[in-house]
C-alpha cells in the first residue's frame, strides 16, 4: 500500500508496529475527522499478512474507556481518552499497556494479538517507584532475552522501570531511572526527549525512538544496556519537511528482512487527524540509522503512473494545500492557491524509450477560477518542466500532453494565476481547484 497505508476513512497514528507469527499487527490511538481532540475513547488494531502487505484487515475494536453501542467500558477507574498503547507477548499472552490522558495507564490481556483485550490491572508501585506521577505516558515495553520486562514513558522528562515478568503489572521496587534520555533544557530541542517512548532490540544494541521538543521529528538514541543511560544518536524521519507540521509518534519494525520506520502524518487542516504512514530505512554499521525523507511509497517500491494516483498520497504539500477528507470515501488536496506545490514521489516510468510524448489526465472540483497547472519532474524548484495544463473553474476531467518520462521521478504539481496586471494581486488569495486524482496516458 501507498502512504497512508490504511483505507481512506482510518485514522491510526501513533503507531506501534509489532511482529506476531506470520503478520504484522498495527497498534496505535484512534484519531476522528474534524475532531477538536487527539484521539478517542477506543483502541482499534489492523493487520496484514508478512507475505501480503497490501491486505491491511480491521480486527475491530480492543478497548475502551467508555461504552459504545457494542461494548462495555474495559476501565472501571476512568472514562478518560485512550493514547498511544503498545502490546507485547509473554509466555503465549498478548498484554495491551495503554496510556490515558490524566489517569493511571492500564494493563489488558488477551489470547490473541488482535484482543479484544480485557483489563488486567493498572500499573501497581510504590510512590517513590513511579515516575511521570504514575500515569505512565506513551508507555513501550520491551521483553529482553532473559525474560526481563521494561517499560519506557514520560511527558517532557524520560522514566523506566522495571515490571515483574510473573505478573506483568508490578513495578520492581527500587527500580526507576530517571532521566533515560537526556532531556536537559540546556541542550537543543532536537535533541531533548519530549514523549512517545518506543523501545526495540536491534542486535545487542537498545534503540529508544522517541519524540523530541521538535515534535514533527522521530528521534532515537542507544545504548547497550536496557536501563541506559541512552545516548541520542539522530532522528529517523520529520513529518514537517515541505508538508504540514505536527507531532510524531511511532517505532520500527523488521518484516521480511526490510526495516520499516512507522509515522503519521497530518490532514484536514488539524494536529488531531493524523493517518499512518511508514518508509524503509536503513542502518548504518556503526548502529546509526540515517534519516529518510517522507514519500508516496509506503510498502511500495514505486507508484505506477499508468494507474490512477489518488491526491491523498501526496509527500509534499506546500503553500497552505492540504489532504482532507469531503466524506467517507472522498479525499482530495484542497485549499490550493497560487504557487502552491503539490508532490509526489516516486513513479517508476518504466522503459518505453519509443514514446516521446504521454497524456497527463486530471480530476479535479472546481473552485470558480481558472489556472495553469505546471507539471515538474525531480525538483520543485528547479526540476524540468514536462508540461502544462490548463485547469478549468468546474469540475471535470482535464487531459493535457506531456514529455514522455523513462525510469524513476517524482513528480510536482504548481497551479499558477494567469491573470495579469493589477488583477493578478487581486486574485492572488483565491482558491483555484480540488485535485481528486490523475493518471500518465501512453
Amino acid at each position: 500500500m501507498p502512504n497512508p497505508i490504511l483505507p481512506s476513512w482510518e485514522y491510526i497514528p501513533d503507531g506501534e508496529p509489532r511482529v506476531f507469527g506470520d503478520r504484522v499487527y498495527l497498534y496505535g490511538s484512534h484519531d476522528r475527522a474534524y475532531a477538536d481532540d487527539f484521539c478517542d475513547h477506543k483502541l482499534k488494531v489492523w493487520s496484514a499478512p508478512l507475505n501480503d502487505l497490501n491486505n491491511w484487515t480491521c480486527h475491530g475494536h480492543s478497548f475502551h474507556t467508555q461504552a459504545d453501542r457494542d461494548h462495555e467500558s474495559d476501565t472501571p477507574h476512568t472514562d478518560s481518552f485512550l493514547y498511544a498503547p503498545d502490546v507485547i507477548e509473554k509466555d503465549g499472552k498478548y498484554y495491551l499497556y495503554a496510556y490515558i490522558l490524566g489517569s493511571q495507564g492500564a494493563i489488558g490481556v488477551s489470547d490473541r494479538p488482535e484482543g479484544p483485550f480485557r483489563f488486567l490491572s493498572t500499573y501497581k508501585y510504590a510512590p517513590e517507584d513511579a515516575g511521570d506521577e504514575g500515569i505512565y505516558n506513551d508507555a513501550g515495553i520491551l521483553v529482553d532475552d532473559d525474560g526481563k520486562v521494561y517499560v519506557y514513558y514520560g511527558f517532557e522528562h524520560s522514566h523506566m522501570n522495571q515490571l515483574d515478568p510473573d505478573t506483568m503489572v508490578d513495578v520492581i521496587p527500587g527500580s526507576l531511572i530517571e532521566p533515560v534520555v537526556n532531556d536537559s533544557m540546556e541542550i537543543p530541542e532536537e535533541i531533548r526527549f519530549y514523549e512517545a517512548s518506543s523501545p526495540r532490540k536491534v542486535g545487542d544494541t537498545y534503540y529508544l525512538i522517541y519524540s523530541p521538543r521538535r515534535g514533527s521529528r522521530l528521534a532515537y538514541a542507544t545504548s547497550d544496556s536496557p536501563t541506559g543511560p541512552f545516548t541520542y544518536r539522530g532522528y529517523i524521519i520529520d513529518n514537517g519537511v515541505d508538508y504540514p507540521a505536527g507531532n510524531n509518534h511511532g517505532s520500527i519494525a523488521c518484516i521480511n528482512g526490510q526495516w520499516y520506520v512507522f509515522y503519521h502524518r497530518m490532514t484536514n487542516a488539524s494536529i488531531t487527524s493524523r493517518r499512518a504512514c511508514v518508509e524503509k530505512i536503513t542502518f548504518a554499521p556503526d548502529g546509526s540509522i540515517p534519516p529518510v525523507e517522507m514519500t508516496s511509497l509506503g510498502f511500495e517500491d514505486a507508484l505506477n503512473p499508468y494507474r490512477e494516483t489518488p491526491a491523498e498520497y501526496a509527500c509534499v504539500l506546500k503553500g497552505g494545500c492540504f489532504v482532507t477528507e469531503k466524506d467517507l470515501f472522498t479525499r482530495v488536496v484542497t485549499n490550493i492557491g497560487d504557487r502552491n506545490v503539490i508532490g509526489y514521489k516516486y513513479f517508476d516510468f518504466g522503459e518505453d524509450h519509443s514514446s516521446k510524448t504521454y497524456e497527463l489526465a486530471l480530476k479535479t472540483l472546481g473552485c470558480g477560477m481558472r489556472c495553469r497547472l505546471r507539471i515538474l519532474a525531480d525538483d520543485y524548484e528547479n526540476g524540468e518542466e514536462i508540461g502544462t495544463v490548463m485547469v478549468g473553474p468546474g469540475d471535470g476531467i482535464t487531459r493535457a500532453t506531456v514529455k514522455a518520462l523513462t525510469g524513476r521521478h517524482s513528480i510536482f504539481l504548481i497551479p499558477e494565476i494567469t491573470t495579469e496586471g493589477w488583477m493578478k494581486d487581486f486574485f492572488r488569495d483565491r482558491k483555484l481547484f480540488e485535485l481528486c486524482s490523475f493518471v500518465f496516458l501512453k
